[in-house]
């Protein structure tokens, strides 16, 4: 698949127009910090405009905007409430809707976040299970060899989902940036083979691990799941969206079930993430580096559910992996799937330009990444082990590794929290991707 999203940067300037404070009466004074940045009050807006093309999937188009108040700016560079909406589709009916909100001072004490979100995909990537275990063999490939232009669906499915997430946090006994966190998920996915016009008659893999009964039967198309989410934060960053100090660290305990299929799937999660943010040169350059795990305590988990990533709050729209622009940016995505994994991420993020550009406060910054995960607790292992299908390998052999990929980002970041990226990443080992992956979004990815 080609694919290219291209945000117009250009229109990204556009954003002046709309990003002003609330309208007063007289025009007042901009206030400075001891930065030297002006201190935002009121409502501000950060629309773009999305436009892409997928050759499979068609022309994108739609929008998104980012909404801040700040409040009596007191706060600033903190907001009061954010809130993201965006609607982008593609000509040929895969497309995005989604709404979230995160309000950390809306109610004393009390951090509020929603996220709902409905994703329909005509093409969504699927590499098998257990990383290096699963096989990359192509049997469409194998058939077509020295055809030119010749475009294969092996590794594709269709999926929808709905989800809706809802999370609150409150400080622990007084402690300093210590914090419980309580939350509610509902995830409702639909999943079937590829049927796009063009791949008629090809196999794909996901129809052969139906086939295998590695998939089976009763999660095939999907179904719902409910989760209740219970943890604990520790908090000292010094900004939220572009932290240049502290730590975050975070313990999910999430308790799944699919009471309303009633197939038997469920299950108990423990997600733990370690984010630190060490400054090397005042709050110009910072390191900054994620080690994660998340690992299945009891029960069982269907197989379109293993990519998920147990959070209460989220920074990007998708919270999957392992693999692609959340988490080893450049490994394919969804290529790194198991029951429980192993995540690391390291980045240098230098702030190399500061200027004001109508009324806004502005940055350049620069990433040089390096991600690394494997699986640490394989699904249905044996399964995939003793799976046969004539003509067709589904095991590899292999024994599982650590994936790899390096890359470098760079970052438009307005008032220290609308933050446009542009992310390049290559896997060090082709078998997770030999092709330089670009990744066009919001927000740091941790």
């Amino acid at each position: 698949m080609k694919k290219t999203l291209l945000i117009i940067l250009a229109l990204f300037l556009s954003i002046g127009s709309f990003a002003q404070d609330k309208p007063k009466k007289a025009k007042k004074e901009k206030v400075y910090n001891e930065k030297g940045e002006i201190i935002k009050q009121g409502w501000n807006f950060g629309p773009l405009p999305v436009l892409g093309f997928d050759s499979d999937l068609g022309f994108q188009y739609g929008a998104c905007v980012d909404i801040f108040n700040f409040g009596d700016g007191s706060r600033y560079p903190r907001y009061f409430y954010k809130f993201n909406v965006e609607v982008s589709r593609y000509t040929k009916g895969s497309g995005v809707f989604r709404f979230y909100a995160d309000m950390p001072y809306l109610i004393k004490d009390t951090k509020l976040f929603f996220d709902l979100t409905y994703n329909y995909s005509k093409k969504f990537e699927f590499f098998g299970f257990n990383g290096y275990e699963a096989s990359l063999f192509d049997p469409n490939l194998d058939a077509h060899v020295g055809v030119e232009d010749y475009k294969s669906g092996y590794h594709f499915i269709k999926r929808n989902t709905l989800r809706f997430v809802g999370s609150m946090q409150r400080n622990f006994f007084n402690v300093p940036n210590l914090n419980w966190v309580a939350g509610l998920a509902y995830y409702n996915v639909k999943t079937d083979s590829l049927n796009l016009p063009g791949y008629e008659g090809q196999q794909t893999l996901y129809t052969n691990y139906v086939n295998a009964g590695i998939i089976k039967d009763n999660e095939k198309n999907g179904g719902n799941i409910a989760q209740l989410r219970l943890g604990l934060n520790y908090d000292s960053r010094d900004h939220n969206s572009d932290p240049s100090r502290g730590i975050y660290a975070e313990y999910t305990l999430t308790g799944s079930s699919d009471f309303i299929d009633g197939n038997g799937y469920n299950s108990l999660i423990q997600t733990f993430m370690w984010r630190h943010y060490v400054p090397v040169y005042k709050d110009k350059l910072t390191f900054a580096y994620r080690l994660g795990v998340q690992h299945k305590i009891a029960g069982n988990t269907p197989w379109y559910m293993i990519n998920n990533i147990n959070t209460p709050f989220f920074q990007k729209m998708y919270t999957e992996g392992l693999g692609g622009v959340v988490t080893m940016r450049g490994v394919n995505r969804n290529g790194v799937l198991g029951d429980g994994f192993m995540l690391g991420n390291a980045e240098l993020r230098w702030h190399f330009l500061d200027f004001k550009f109508i009324n806004q406060n502005w940055q350049l910054a620069l990433s040089p990444f390096f991600d690394a995960g494997m699986v640490i607790q394989p699904f249905r292992e044996q399964e995939l082990k003793d799976a046969a299908i004539e003509d067709v390998e589904l095991y590899s052999g292999n024994k599982e590794g650590i994936h790899t990929a390096a890359g470098a980002g760079i970052k438009i970041i307005m008032n220290r929290n609308m933050i446009l990226g542009v992310d390049a990443g290559r896997a060090l080992d082709k078998r997770d991707g030999d092709k330089v992956k670009v990744f066009v979004g919001f927000n740091y990815i941790f």
